[in-house]
């Protein structure tokens, strides 16, 4: 940590110093007719689509402290991120839609290039133009995982701002964060831009065990984005990226004791590069636009798989993934018709290891009193290692192709538009599940011993591939309103790709094991022991592709001379297959997928944003998602008609921002927020036994702005809210993780 702070005090003295003598805050802007390449694949405003979208501008990632998309839950209506365990947990739900392990629900694009894992999704923003969230089915354009929606982050080109940005914060818990950006042009056409950044914090929960910080963590990225605009039909900008993370883990409080106490070692790791090409080349006629994007990911999950004081295993899950797409877009117009047509195809290419280690108490505990419990009391059955591996090695490619086409006819005021994607994937596994170790058992009676080695070796390809039919129709209609404004309905088929439970290897070994040692038994005495759980491997180690179909309508509406702008929707989701994170039964150690036959979600979404004055600005947003089962059946309970667990009900975020011109030379403005989030409830199983209610939490800010700098002083969860962000059971034990308590902090901008 010495190095980190180091470096936030370099950064906040090279501001200050800096900001002594600068003059107003103005960019330089090139003057050239801009061929945008942030709007690729739908028109540049949102604000009238058919689509229900959110669009968060740089000022309101300031003024929202919006550092990961994870603070921008709430924000967006229905869409919600929960802040737990480490960055490699970063599930997104929306109207009811996700889940926590493998596939995502919703994509993720960076300055157009796709983000594939969604173990790669949780990244601090540096230098944000602005961030869109569309929610609905967006697989026509988009493609795979995006049933829920699509975000799409926007970084700031060269050719539309140059100068330098440096940001210095300190906050709650040692935390601090970092970042300078230099924006420059080499010529007229032709920009560059390299940014810098990095955070830590030294955590807000203590392992009792150990006595360190459960939750430390610390990142450092780099950005170095190249633009050229040659001339109005021609551009190009290229984009190479590197996140370094390093975090400890995981605060997760027992029930029980009401203490984090875990004994073993538990980290996340992870290195990603990203190399994104966008060209685009207009004619009189149409735009043809190339996406290239080529994306590798190291990381390295480990963690105290118990989470308590006792050694029962541990988990390490080492991930090493290259991904290459490819993205051909051409548009075109003719008078009142105007179409799009793409091609898109992607390679991932993946290697785990993924060991589950058993330690002293999950051989006592979980195996060998199983047995002991069951034989004469002068048989007994011994370990012949203090630990063993179950040792799990995969090997995943995944590749894909697609075609898609949208056509949009306008006359008078309606506007009308039908869309198709024929989407193929392929996706494989090989692997390999092993162990090696030994067990032996006394007679007490004779004193006797019996050595009975166990070797197992399992290696297997499996692959599957899906065909998919991807419609989608709308219609809008514009209002005859002074400012533009349109009512819009809209009818489309979702999809999420289906894969393979890796994490369910170590059960199925640990049940081999379990028969195997059963094997050696005569049948006199193997007859008493209780039946091992039964699994079928078919069945546990893969799942079946989510399809939905969402029913929509919605308005967006202007007035007020546009001072006040309402996003309005209402939704129907008839989902088949809904993939869904469980634990399996018994005293396992894995996760797995698994498809509940059918559920369905409706709810309504509201925005408001409104500028009752010049100084005054209103932000509101609501959601309501009622997910239930209409019929899932695990084979030993219904849940039908039982809410869907980790989806909030009610999303709520409200901001009032007044700001206060003051005329001296050097403070130009005083700026007051107030702001305020709910979530819930939160049902935590499928039993719904378990839940978090709806909570809220107070935030707010008081921010200066000098001639090139500003201070901005913040809270957030003012009153100490308590409340969970996540609950699971692990060997029968119930354990939770805490959000975050109080935080108050104090942020430097500079511009130069």
């Amino acid at each position: 940590m010495i190095y980190s702070r180091q470096l936030l005090a370099a950064v906040a003295s090279a501001a200050v110093l800096n900001a002594a003598a600068v003059e107003a805050p103005d960019s330089i802007c090139a003057e050239l007719a801009e061929l945008s390449v942030t709007a690729i694949k739908q028109a540049p405003s949102l604000d009238i689509q058919p689509v229900a979208a959110t669009t968060i501008t740089s000022a309101e990632v300031e003024r929202d402290r919006i550092v990961t998309m994870k603070q921008a839950s709430e924000v967006v209506p229905n869409f919600y991120i929960p802040d737990y365990g480490s960055r490699i947990t970063s599930t997104i739900y929306v109207r009811g839609l996700g889940a926590r392990i493998d596939q995502p629900a919703v994509g993720l694009n960076v300055d157009n290039i796709p983000v594939l894992n969604k173990n790669d999704y949780d990244f601090d923003l540096a230098d944000i133009e602005r961030i869109e969230v569309l929610r609905g089915p967006q697989s026509v354009l988009y493609g795979r995982n995006t049933m829920g929606g699509i975000i799409n982050i926007y970084t700031l080109s060269p050719l539309r701002y140059q100068g330098v940005s440096v940001l210095g914060e300190y906050s709650t818990a040692n935390s601090w964060r970092a970042a300078a950006g230099a924006y420059g042009l080499l010529r007229r056409d032709l920009g560059m831009a390299l940014t810098v950044n990095a955070s830590g914090t030294d955590g807000f929960y203590r392992n009792a065990y150990s006595g360190a910080k459960a939750d430390r963590g610390h990142q450092v990225a780099a950005r170095w984005k190249t633009a050229y605009q040659p001339s109005a039909r021609f551009s190009l900008e290229n984009i190479v990226s590197v996140n370094v993370n390093r975090e400890s883990g995981y605060p997760y409080e027992s029930l029980t004791t009401g203490q984090i106490a875990y004994n073993d070692t538990c980290f996340y790791r992870r290195t990603s590069v990203m190399e994104g090409l966008t060209l685009q080349w207009r004619t009189d006629r149409f735009t043809v636009s190339s996406i290239t994007g080529l994306r590798y990911m190291d990381d390295n999950l480990t963690l105290d798989q118990d989470f308590t004081p006792e050694s029962y295993f541990t988990l390490t899950q080492a991930t090493r993934e290259w991904s290459f797409t490819q993205d051909l877009i051409f548009r075109g117009t003719a008078g009142r018709y105007s179409w799009m047509a793409g091609a898109f195809g992607f390679l991932k290419h993946g290697k785990m290891d993924a060991p589950v280690t058993f330690m002293k108490d999950g051989i006592d505990n979980l195996i060998l009193g199983h047995i002991n419990s069951a034989v004469p009391p002068f048989l007994r059955f011994q370990w012949g290692s203090p630990s063993f591996v179950l040792g799990s090695e995969f090997t995943m490619p995944v590749w894909g192709t697609a075609l898609y086409h949208e056509s949009a006819y306008e006359t008078g005021r309606w506007k009308f538009t039908g869309a198709l994607r024929l989407d193929y994937e392929h996706s494989a596994l090989r692997y390999r599940s092993f162990t090696s170790t030994s067990f032996f058992m006394t007679n007490a009676m004779s004193g006797q011993r019996y050595d009975f080695p166990i070797n197992i070796d399992n290696q297997e390809k499996l692959s599957q591939h899906f065909v998919q039919f991807l419609p989608k129709v709308t219609a809008t209609y514009r209002l005859p309103m002074p400012s533009p404004s349109t009512v819009y309905a809209s009818v489309a088929k979702g999809y999420k790709s289906g894969g393979y439970n890796t994490q369910m290897f170590s059960d199925v070994l640990q049940q081999q094991l379990m028969l195997e040692m059963m094997g050696h038994m005569p049948p006199s005495m193997s007859g008493n022991i209780p039946a091992v759980e039964s699994y079928d491997v078919n069945s546990v180690i893969s799942y079946k592709p989510e399809n939905s179909w969402n029913y929509e309508v919605g308005a967006h509406v202007a007035c007020a001379d546009g001072r006040i702008h309402t996003d309005l929707a209402l939704y129907y989701i008839d989902c088949r297959d809904q993939q869904l994170t469980m634990f399996p039964p018994g005293m396992g150690t894995g996760r797995m997928m698994t498809n509940a036959a059918r559920t369905r979600s409706w709810g309504v979404e509201a925005n408001v944003k409104a500028r009752p004055h010049d100084r005054v600005e209103i932000d509101a947003t609501y959601g309501y998602t009622d997910a239930r089962f209409v019929k899932f059946n695990d084979g030993r309970e219904n849940f039908g008609g039982n809410f869907i667990p980790y989806a909030p009900r009610h999303t709520l975020f409200g901001a009032v921002t007044y700001r206060q011109p003051v005329r001296t030379s050097w403070l130009h403005e005083v700026g007051i927020t107030v702001d305020g989030r709910g979530v819930g409830s939160i049902y935590w199983d499928e039993s719904n036994e378990h839940k978090q209610p709806l909570y809220g939490m107070m935030g707010g800010s008081v921010v200066f702005r000098f001639n090139k700098f500003s201070v901005d002083f913040w809270g957030e969860n003012i009153l100490n809210q308590r409340y969970d962000t996540f609950y699971f059971v692990s060997i029968g034990h119930s354990f939770v993780q805490r959000g975050k308590p109080r935080r108050l902090g104090v942020t430097l901008r500079v511009n130069l």
